[in-house]
């Protein structure tokens, strides 16, 4: 399946279970959006990596569930950044970290309890990701030789997977219609996986194959409507 029906399948999806959620128990049920900072790291030994930073947004709906249990389910498009040591071929004097784009977006089913009922939450979600590929931020750096190797060049590692899981939990706090929260993504799936099927790379593929999971702090903003 191509990135893009991927995408409208979410979308979908995520259209289908929040109409349905509305119905289900309209005493406390509201539709909103939402918009946040992202402070991302790639955890890996494979590559000499930096904390990046990134936005997401996008649009959710939430309701009382049972008890004091509630849930989400969303939708986000996220833009992140990350950062990833190399050397400019032929000048290896002129080294730096070369700022690379990842975006995408997140499917999420988003599990809470109330502390203080409607003020106050602690939050869990599985949530399924998908991203196009992680580019070069400029493409005069897409020559660049990586640091700990011989010719992989900062293009090379472009195709990363495009599907991947991640385990999420947070705190919430605010109002019925008004709520921030910070909330930690763990990339449990190896977003480099995909890396250890391209033949540019062949020569130079580590031990074991590519290795690397996301690791994502979350500032964000709720507007319930």
């Amino acid at each position: 399946m191509s990135l893009k029906n991927l995408l409208f399948v979410t979308l979908f999806l995520s259209i289908s279970i929040a109409s349905y959620s509305q119905r289900v128990r309209e005493e406390y049920s509201y539709m909103g959006i939402y918009g946040g900072y992202s402070m991302v790291e790639l955890k890996t030994d494979q590559l000499n990596t930096k904390q990046g930073d990134g936005f997401a947004a996008g649009f959710l709906t939430r309701g009382d569930w049972y008890n004091k249990f509630y849930m989400e389910y969303g939708v986000n498009f996220f833009l992140n950044n990350v950062g990833i040591y190399g050397r400019e071929a032929g000048n290896p004097s002129n080294e730096q970290y070369i700022d690379y784009n990842l975006s995408g977006v997140q499917l999420r089913l988003l599990g809470g309890y109330h502390i203080i009922r409607h003020h106050l939450g602690i939050e869990f979600a599985p949530i399924l990701s998908v991203n196009g590929k992680m580019k070069p931020k400029s493409e005069s750096y897409n020559d660049f030789i990586l640091d700990g190797y011989e010719a992989v060049t900062a293009e090379d590692i472009s195709d990363v997977s495009r599907v991947n899981f991640r385990l999420a939990g947070g705190l919430s706090t605010g109002t019925k219609n008004f709520r921030a929260n910070v909330q930690y993504q763990y990339g449990v799936t190896n977003i480099l996986n995909r890396l250890n099927d391209e033949e540019v790379l062949a020569d130079e593929k580590p031990d074991g194959g590519f290795k690397g999971n996301t690791s994502t702090i979350l500032l964000g903003i709720y507007v319930f409507f």
